[in-house]
């Protein structure tokens, strides 16, 4: 050590560190293009503008606007009712689901992806199948991390503290054959999640196609 250095205590060498670290932070918020903005509301509104998806802008194949997947989600969640397995329905979800993930990636930030995401668990529960059961899940625990303090982001932490229930059918067997024993909906050890599992309608079995007599017809 140099003789005329003056030898610092801890909690100076803790302060030098801190403002090293926040003085460029402290500059650039004073230096932010919303900070001249009068009110609190308008700062806010406008730092969320920037990083929101524009309206005219369209993700995934379909081209959806933020606007479009939103109302995609919350169309089919009517015409699902109380639940639905329907390949249509399903097939615009898909659609929808890929917008979803393209405006996800461009936007991350973007404040309105809490709605979206809350109107994707919203149909997918509906959707009686183990994939978009799963979907449905995983997408709450999203909104739960990701968006914990947004209005949407608090009632998933709401539901899945009550727990959620995966409900899908088993896959179908033939008219005659046994039955699987399904039973009560059962839980994860640990876990709020559960998971009833529900008889498909059987399939009837193909009757077998006439064969001709070996003599012909009349012989």
């Amino acid at each position: 050590m140099n003789r005329h250095t003056v030898p610092l205590s801890l909690g100076a060498l803790v302060m030098l560190a801190s403002s090293a670290i926040v003085t460029p932070v402290v500059a650039q918020a004073a230096n932010h293009p919303c900070r001249a903005l009068p009110s609190h509301y308008q700062r806010l509104e406008c730092r969320e503008s920037r990083v929101s998806a524009p309206g005219d802008e369209y993700f995934g194949r379909m081209k959806l606007s933020y606007l479009g997947i939103e109302n995609t989600f919350h169309d089919t969640a009517i015409q699902a009712g109380a639940f639905t397995t329907n390949p249509g329905i399903i097939g615009r979800l898909n659609f929808a689901n890929e917008s979803l993930q393209d405006w996800t990636k461009k936007y991350p930030k973007d404040p309105e992806l809490a709605r979206a995401y809350f109107l994707a668990v919203r149909v997918y529960s509906k959707i009686f199948t183990q994939t978009y059961q799963q979907m449905a899940y995983a997408y709450m625990n999203k909104l739960a991390t990701v968006f914990p303090t947004s209005y949407f982001g608090k009632l998933a932490k709401r539901d899945l503290k009550i727990g959620f229930t995966e409900h899908w059918f088993a896959p179908p067997v033939a008219c005659g054959a046994p039955q699987v024993a399904l039973g009560a909906p059962t839980a994860r050890p640990g876990s709020t999640l559960k998971f009833d599992v529900m008889a498909s309608p059987c399939v009837p079995t193909p009757s077998p196609s006439p064969t001709a007599s070996p003599g012909g017809p009349g012989l």
